[in-house]
């Protein structure tokens, strides 16, 4: 999925390369877990990339019941590199490397 964002102000990370203009934003994966989110934050501010939690309030309000996964956006340049990183992750949690 994409959408396009016009508020740089909801970015997390550099904010200097969006100007107030449209960016085309990419879904890379909807979840509730925390730590996931930490760790791809982390991993992304390390690659450079900024990230787009969307949901991010509205899935704290629906309190312990997590109806609602927060989306981890990126942006359409950052795509692949996101991807791998998010790859990454996957192989850790199923323990077949780091």
């Amino acid at each position: 999925r994409r959408v396009l964002v016009k508020h740089p102000s909801l970015f997390w990370g550099d904010l200097s390369r969006f100007s107030g203009e449209y960016q085309r934003m990419f879904e890379l994966v909807r979840t509730n877990d925390p730590v996931l989110i930490s760790w791809l934050r982390a991993q992304f501010a390390d690659a450079g990339i900024d990230v787009l939690v969307l949901d991010e309030h509205m899935s704290i309000m629906d309190g312990s019941i997590q109806a609602i996964p927060r989306r981890i956006m990126v942006a359409d340049e950052d795509k692949r590199e996101a991807q791998s990183i998010l790859a990454e992750a996957d192989r850790i949690a199923t323990g077949e490397g780091a």
